[in-house]
């Protein structure tokens, strides 16, 4: 592929997420309740969690299986479920799938995503374009009727028993420059519309995006890449927050270790730890907030196990811009 046709699909690409940019900030339609993707915080690791872009971007195929339990101890604690597939099917294109399902108090939230994604590679370069569509369904659990501090024959809850269910559109790009600078953005939501009629009006969505940007250190002499990295999360109906998070890989990338701080709406510090063996890769990680709830629960834990199916060693260190950043 020539420089010419490969600056031309760059600007194609920024065209396209322009577009999507502007007709999201200008779309009105049944907002969802929120956007899930504030839900893990493991997405430095695996960029595909929130990132379409990021679907495909490696040479084998990756099934990833994610489980968070926030506020562990606490009744009706909210724990998440994720399961997704990616890969690259040739052609520089990659297909992926997700499944998510959230429990968070009465309120249920099951995610059902596909993705496809197109890859721009050049010497020093290599970004990839996806765009997901998704359906999204919201309810509430009918056996909360039956608590004594809920009024069961309030009318708003009584509608919502039936659910509300969505489809949406996301699009996003992640990509590495000359092996070392990381950058991405999502733009989740792009067009949200209600499935079922029912009694809510229309309202203006709240624009979104995710930004993520970090940078890969390798330190030969030591064998470690140190890999600092920024998040940026505004999403629907979530408070602003940023994760600022430090990446080390030792001994040829089989063993990690990481260190976030979440400054904004949700202020906590999290833990990292990760292992790799041939195909098999997990990853821990222990959150705590600074906020005075914290004296009621045991802090937050999450747990990814990804299988990297196809994986070679050889072409994982001729490729460093993997999917597992």
């Amino acid at each position: 592929m020539n420089n010419i046709s490969i600056k031309l699909q760059a600007i194609f690409c920024g065209i396209v997420l322009l577009i999507c940019m502007s007709i999201a900030s200008s779309l009105s339609g049944q907002a969802r309740y929120f956007d899930e993707r504030y839900i893990t915080t493991q997405g430095y690791v695996n960029p595909v969690l929130f990132n379409p872009g990021a679907i495909g971007q490696t040479e084998y195929h990756q099934i990833l299986i994610n489980y968070r339990n926030k506020w562990a101890s606490f009744d009706d604690s909210p724990k998440s479920f994720i399961g997704s597939y990616d890969g690259s099917v040739g052609n520089n294109i990659g297909i992926g799938a997700m499944i998510v399902s959230d429990n968070n108090a009465a309120l249920e939230t099951l995610k059902g995503q596909l993705g496809v994604n197109y890859t721009i590679k050049s010497a020093n370069n290599k970004i990839g374009v996806g765009l997901t569509t998704e359906f999204v369904g919201h309810n509430i659990d009918a056996g909360v009727i039956n608590d004594e501090t809920i009024d069961g024959t309030d009318v708003l809850i009584l509608n919502r028993l039936d659910g509300r269910n969505f489809f949406d559109i996301s699009l996003g790009a992640h990509g590495v420059y000359n092996d070392k600078f990381i950058y991405g953005i999502t733009l989740p939501g792009l067009l949200s519309t209600m499935l079922d009629e029912g009694p809510e009006s229309s309202v203006e969505n709240e624009f979104g995006y995710i930004l993520h940007l970090g940078y890969r250190l390798d330190v030969e002499s030591y064998d470690i890449i140190a890999e600092p990295s920024i998040i940026v999360k505004s999403l629907r109906y979530v408070p602003l927050h940023v994760d600022i998070n430090m990446m080390g890989r030792f001994l040829d990338e089989k063993l990690s270790g990481g260190v976030t701080y979440t400054v904004g709406a949700d202020e906590r510090l999290g833990f990292l730890i990760g292992a790799r063996v041939n195909a098999f890769n997990f990853f821990y990680s222990y959150n705590v907030s600074r906020h005075q709830f914290q004296n009621y629960n045991n802090g937050s834990h999450e747990l990814s196990v990804r299988f990297d199916i196809g994986r070679k060693d050889s072409v994982m260190s001729a490729e460093k811009m993997d999917g597992d950043m």
